[in-house]
């Protein structure tokens, strides 16, 4: 059946409807009430064409074209970025040597490289493996062409990976002067890398507002924000606003991860701060309150002004906030900020938007003391309960009870504790945990919390540690099924939530934590190995099986679950590490470690094929248990500790009563030992008694012979 003819660009047509004016129903959208029945903050209807259009902020020319590659050429430049990718080389010289050959390929087509779909993982590949000399001179082929290539969809990653892998250069470069990288063509000019980077800004300025919401360059102006203060980053943080979580990771298979696109904390010179500060005014001087207020809602400006905010407050000194050309009072000018006033609006409005409330997380997270004390009064002391119901909200929650006074706490903490059976049901438990972790700090009571979490999750025998971890455990159903088969289908961001807080909760000593252990304890053997089999689910076990507040009765009781299944536990990916763990966790409990070693002993063909089985054999130390059992039973017994180990079975009589009375665990050998010496010094007591008895005896006998 042939298709239907469709037009192209449809969507093009429909935006380029939509910022002529002729929306006819984005007239008729009607805005969300906030709480105290004032309207929210609305951005506008428009919000890109606002920016787009807006004066004193000005656009870069267009952008040129560069020219494409021919099909040889990307042919070659394909099977290049295949071989960096699989990096099966026979050693560094030999890589070294191959990077250098395609350098001299790459030769005056690197602009084309960067902006080309297929061969930009390329010249990310490139960056990663290259030497100082090498980056020194793909940094000068850019300059001039950064506020082009940074716009980019594909040479905007490269521009990435520059930045992020130049900058440990510009430290080594304050410290001593890097090896001699002056080129063989005399005309060519080597500058310092911070001269470098100080090229990029000076070609960018000027057009920071615009690139602040581009959907490319935004995400390389984050970057060159964290190089230009000297501040860590990490391409796997989730929480960092620099990079987009779809952001594809171009690595290469072998290198370590420290050469991945990973920052850590630098010392920068002076020119860098001065830039920053720079950057930061020139971000927003063309914005008035309004504006930038309508920036915190935009999708792609609000990180970028999250970080900008953040750099201002912690790299400058939070009294910059009082400066009247500052974001921080652009954005909340009011004095007392009290309610009806326009920063009261902004704030309501900020509290229950998806994109507004990351930018009110860093606000609460860095502003001045008295602004916070401030805010907290005014917006939400009175509110915490209900506030911490609300998905959005609760993690504003969170934020705010990282910065309470004890006194303060304990007054969130009995609001919240009453909204715990809702939250529970519907698995919220981010506040929660926090809550937990924010009380131990600061010596806040958690027994309140353990009881709602006690009622919250219970079952027919009390607390069910499967209700938190989304297992569901091994009751039927109506129909007869198990009930985790239906729990198969949990979404993962609950099960993780729920592993989170079971960890936070063995963290505490006392009521909290007993509910994980006691819990764990009474579980069954099919279930503990559901546990230890889940990814998520198991490192709640891990971290009870290693907790410092585990009993020696809990650790035996759990570990003795998983006989018969060792060897499988560790050929599965996600319970090997729990068999890691139970290596420490047989602390103090020497007969049961020794059992578990014979049991992968047992197995070892079947292990040295598994890769998760050979980290279990190398961690274990199998090797030595195999050749040398009785120094693998002596080490494994000085990694213990000097408190000496409990033999399983525990031990019966008058052995156990000495042993006790003796202040240390025995084991097996050493209280027979015991037992054969004291049976033995009682047989020779038992001799003297009788030998004395007998002379004694022979003794009378004579003197009643003489007395005759």
């Amino acid at each position: 059946m042939p298709k239907e003819n469709r037009k192209r660009g449809r969507r093009e047509e429909e935006k380029k409807r939509k910022r002529d004016g002729h929306d006819d129903d984005a007239t008729h959208k009607r805005h969300k009430k906030s709480f105290d029945g004032q309207q929210e903050f609305a951005p506008f209807d428009n919000e890109q064409q606002y920016f787009e259009g807006l004066d004193g902020v000005p656009h870069p020319e267009e952008m040129p074209y560069y020219g494409q590659l021919d099909e040889e050429e990307q042919e070659y430049f394909k099977r290049a970025d295949e071989l960096l990718e699989m990096n099966q080389f026979e050693g560094p010289e030999e890589r070294a040597l191959f990077l250098e050959n395609v350098y001299q390929e790459a030769e005056e087509k690197e602009l084309k490289i960067a902006n080309s779909q297929s061969c930009s993982r390329l010249m990310e590949r490139l960056i990663l493996l290259s030497t100082p000399a090498q980056l020194k001179s793909l940094f000068q082929k850019f300059n001039g062409h950064f506020l082009n290539l940074v716009q980019h969809r594909f040479a905007s990653h490269c521009c990435e990976a520059l930045f992020i892998h130049a900058a440990p250069m510009v430290t080594q470069e304050m410290v001593a002067p890097l090896e001699d990288l002056t080129s063989s063509d005399p005309n060519e000019i080597v500058a310092s890398m911070e001269n470098l980077y100080l090229f990029a800004i000076n070609e960018l300025e000027g057009y920071l507002g615009y690139l602040m919401t581009h959907p490319y360059a935004s995400h390389t102006l984050r970057v060159l924000l964290l190089v230009l203060a000297g501040l860590p980053f990490s391409q796997s943080s989730k929480k960092s606003p620099v990079q987009s979580k779809r952001k594809e990771k171009v690595g290469v298979a072998g290198v370590e991860r420290s050469k991945g696109l990973t920052l850590e904390k630098r010392t920068v010179p002076e020119a860098f701060t001065s830039a920053l500060e720079k950057i930061i005014n020139d971000s927003v001087s063309g914005l008035d309150t309004t504006y930038l207020r309508a920036l915190a809602l935009h999708q792609t400006g609000n990180p970028t002004l999250q970080l900008l905010l953040q750099l201002e407050l912690s790299e400058f000194g939070k009294q910059r906030a009082k400066d009247e050309n500052s974001i921080m009072h652009r954005l909340l000018p009011d004095g007392p900020i009290a309610e009806g006033t326009e920063s009261a609006s902004f704030i309501s409005g900020l509290i229950y938007s998806p994109i507004g409330s990351r930018l009110l997380e860093t606000i609460i997270e860095f502003a001045p003391g008295k602004t916070f004390k401030a805010l907290y009064r005014e917006f939400f002391k009175d509110r915490m309960g209900s506030l911490a119901r609300n998905e959005i909200a609760g993690y504003v929650v969170g934020k705010i009870l990282e910065r309470l006074s004890k006194e303060d706490l304990e007054e969130a903490m009995h609001l919240i504790v009453e909204q715990i059976p809702g939250l529970v049901d519907r698995n919220r438990t981010v506040v929660i945990k926090t809550l937990i972790e924010r009380c131990t700090i600061r010596g806040v009571s958690t027994v309140p919390i353990a009881a709602q979490l006690e009622a919250g999750y219970s079952g027919v025998n009390g607390f069910e540690i499967s209700r938190l971890l989304k297992l569901g455990g091994e009751a039927p159903s109506e129909d007869g099924k198990k009930s985790s088969e239906s729990t198969s289908h949990q979404s993962h961001p609950d099960k993780l939530h729920g592993s989170l807080l079971a960890q936070a909760m063995l963290a505490v000593p006392g009521p909290l934590s007993n509910l994980i252990f006691d819990s764990l304890a009474r579980v069954g053997s099919s279930l503990s190995l559901q546990i230890a089999r889940d990814p998520t689910a198991s490192r709640a076990l891990q971290a009870a099986l290693t907790s410092p507040t585990a009993t020696i009765i809990f650790r035996r009781k759990i570990i003795q679950q998983f006989y018969g299944h060792i060897a499988e536990m560790a050929l599965d990916p996600a319970a090997s590490h729990v068999i890691d763990s139970v290596w420490e966790g047989t602390h103090g409990l020497a007969f049961i470690r020794e059992r578990l070693a014979e049991e992968l002993a047992e197995n070892e063909a079947a292990m040295r094929e598994s890769f998760v089985g050979r980290a279990v054999w190398r961690n274990w130390k199998m090797d030595l248990y195999k050749r040398r059992r009785g120094d693998w039973v002596k080490e494994s017994r000085t990694s213990a500790g000097n408190e000496g180990f409990q033999s399983f079975p525990e031990p019966n009589g008058d052995a156990k009563k000495e042993a006790e009375r003796g202040g240390k665990h025995l084991s097996a050998i050493e209280l027979a030992r015991q037992k054969y010496a004291a049976s033995k010094k009682q047989k020779e007591r038992e001799a003297k008694t009788t030998e004395k008895e007998l002379h004694k005896s022979a003794k009378g006998k004579g003197k009643a012979a003489v007395t005759a």
